[in-house]
């Protein structure tokens, strides 16, 4: 078998009335994502999601389609899909950093290459240690008022943990969690997400001052690029910290497990380049005694199945313990597929079809091509 196109197709697809976000990097009511498929000299097609974001990793959904078509592209065709290392490396040759394009190109490889033997994605990384994983919803940084209203309508929906977006102001932060946790009750796991929005004295202040709400961690107080500083934000409270900002990379994940900045480390195949680079964070991370999170970049139903693949295979990422953000088909008008994926409310399911387990829907994507 072997690569004789690769297609890029941008989406423009906009989250539902009442669930666009905001968060510390700024609002997101739009998700301009680009859908990858790989084909092959066979009847076999390749499928990946490239979740792209200027204010996030640099990339779009146009410079996505450059990389693939002059550089990626060039460097594939040709080759047989499976050799997903030697894959991975000559997309790193040809072009540097682009982690969220190289992601859906990778996703897209394993898809064929479970679709061509004849099993799941999970299979191929060594088979499932859950069928099940245990997820929750996000509040963006909102009024209190208007974060109630979404606190409500999950725990109505059945949802069994709450994500609460931070990093804005120290009081509307906290006047926010506490909204939310007495909507909540005691009883429902709550988590809060600064997304770099604080500087070090002030994340120092508000993680003392978090402990009184009862959260199972707080994610990315400062900006990444520091694991010292991180780890003395670690040390001023008893609240977990888990980086995601902070970890990229294999290389980031050395440094902050040599700091000792954090407890946990969220991993997901966009931000990290691919599924096989995130198994390799998570190797490095249980090294040094570190467990994992799934996070997202709030993906839609191809790249939502990719990370329920890895999530379904790893042990170490602990989504029993910190329950997983593979929600994105959730906030957005459509996931894109023909069968949407079981995202909630309290667990999400790993499809057991071949590969990644989903098939896109024409019209639909016809319908969310970006033509602009």
């Amino acid at each position: 078998m072997r690569i004789t196109r690769i297609e890029s197709i941008p989406v423009r697809v906009p989250l539902k009335p009442g669930l666009t976000t905001r968060t510390a990097h700024g609002p997101h009511s739009v998700s301009q994502y680009l859908i990858v498929r790989v084909h092959t000299d066979s009847s076999l097609v390749g499928l990946g999601e490239a979740t792209v974001s200027a204010i996030w990793s640099g990339e779009t959904s146009r410079g996505a389609v450059a990389a693939i078509e002059q550089w990626i592209a060039p460097a594939l065709i040709g080759k047989d899909p499976r050799e997903i290392n030697s894959l991975r490396m000559r997309m790193d040759e040809a072009i540097k950093f682009n982690p969220f394009t190289k992601a859906a190109v990778e996703m897209a490889l394993w898809d064929l290459a479970g679709k061509a033997a004849g099993v799941p994605v999970y299979q191929l990384l060594g088979g499932k240690v859950r069928s099940k994983i245990p997820i929750k919803m996000m509040i963006g940084a909102f009024d209190p008022p208007q974060a109630v209203e979404l606190a409500k309508r999950f725990l109505n929906w059945g949802v069994k943990c709450l994500k609460v977006k931070v990093g804005i102001d120290p009081i509307s932060d906290l006047a926010r969690v506490q909204a939310v946790r007495e909507t909540a009750g005691p009883g429902i796991p709550m988590t809060v997400d600064a997304n770099c929005g604080w500087n070090a004295a002030t994340a120092r202040r508000m993680v003392r001052e978090l402990e009184d709400y009862g959260l199972l961690f707080v994610e990315q107080p400062i900006p990444a690029g520091d694991p010292e500083l991180l780890a003395e934000v670690r040390q001023a409270s008893d609240l977990p910290i888990m980086a995601d900002e902070s970890v990229w990379t294999l290389t980031d994940a050395w440094a902050v497990a040599e700091a000792r900045a954090a407890d946990i480390i969220s991993v997901y195949p966009g931000k990290n380049g691919g599924i096989a680079n995130s198994l390799e964070i998570v190797h490095a991370a249980k090294a040094a005694g570190l467990l994992c999170h799934m996070g997202s970049n709030l993906e839609l139903g191809v790249g939502s199945a990719a990370m329920l693949h890895l999530a379904a295979a790893v042990p170490e990422i602990a989504s029993e313990l910190y329950p997983a953000d593979i929600i994105g088909p959730n906030y957005h008008e459509t996931d894109l597929l023909k069968k949407p994926l079981t995202l909630g409310p309290e667990y999400a399911v790993v499809p057991d079809e071949l590969g990644l387990g989903v098939e896109l829907d024409e019209d639909k994507l016809e319908r969310r091509r970006d033509k602009e």
